[in-house]
């Protein structure tokens, strides 16, 4: 796997599959083989070029532990478009990918030709703005939870109910989520940009045609939210993923990677 000097800091990308290129963000802590088991298959099934990468905080892309902003993470994102000579081209991003892909539309829209953003708001609300602070004082305080216990934390935040009521899906889940490592200094750092300020303002001057999903039962990032980005942004599509949780790309693969080659075929 290439890495690259990108935007002052050394980022590792997967560059996959021939075509119109796809650039693929995940969210917090979240890595990019994530993207591999069900969007990349899809999309390079689709006649796509799929780009992940892992971004700053993640390694081995540079952790940068002594903190960075939104910004920061989409200049990474436009030196990674302007770098590999594939823009302008369709960007994916989920929860804070979606924050780095709704900013780096409206800041480089000549990079980006088409935006699906997954899990996306345009404004922190006091219960988010309270997770996050109860999230960065828990890891701030050096307390570990047993392994156990955050895995299904995890899962009862992350999942739907179709999903945690499945006996045998939810066995794998945990066992998955307690294999997870720890935040480390990369991730921690990553945590600051969930509280993000109000922008749906600002939104409304995104020209870049945008496809907004939303899972129906996400704890995280609750629909609603999402609606508001999609009606802040002008001729923006509005789906409601049924079933799923924060990770519904994961939830329903087939379902949300249809969506996204259906909106990429307009």
């Amino acid at each position: 796997m290439p890495v690259i000097p990108v935007n002052g800091i050394r980022l590792n990308y997967q560059d996959t599959g021939q075509g119109d290129p796809v650039v693929l963000i995940q969210g917090t802590g979240g890595g990019r083989t994530v993207w591999e088991l069900h969007q990349v298959p899809a999309l390079t099934a689709a006649g796509h070029r799929v780009i992940t990468f892992d971004n700053r905080g993640i390694p081995p892309t540079s952790e940068c532990p002594e903190g960075f902003t939104l910004q920061d993470m989409v200049d990474d994102v436009a030196g990674l478009i302007e770098r590999l000579g594939i823009g302008p081209c369709r960007v994916v991003g989920t929860s804070m990918g979606a924050f780095v892909t709704q900013e780096l539309a409206l800041a480089r829209p000549e990079l980006v030709r088409q935006a699906v953003l997954m899990a996306t708001r345009g404004r922190t609300d006091v219960l988010r703005a309270r997770l996050t602070r109860a999230e960065i004082a828990l890891h701030d305080s050096g307390v570990r939870l047993p392994a156990e216990y955050a895995a299904v934390l995890r899962a009862l935040k992350s999942l739907s109910p179709r999903t945690l009521n499945d006996d045998r899906d939810m066995a794998d889940w945990l066992d998955l989520f307690e294999l997870s490592p720890p935040a480390g200094p990369g991730q921690r750092a990553q945590m600051d940009i969930s509280n993000m300020d109000d922008r749906l303002a600002a939104y409304r001057g995104i020209r870049v045609p945008t496809l907004v999903m939303s899972f129906a039962d996400d704890l995280i990032t609750p629909p609603h939210l999402g609606r508001e980005v999609a009606d802040a942004i002008p001729g923006a599509e509005f789906t409601l993923m049924p079933d799923c949780g924060h990770y519904g790309y994961l939830e329903d693969p087939a379902g949300v990677n249809k969506a996204i080659v259906d909106f990429f075929a307009l």
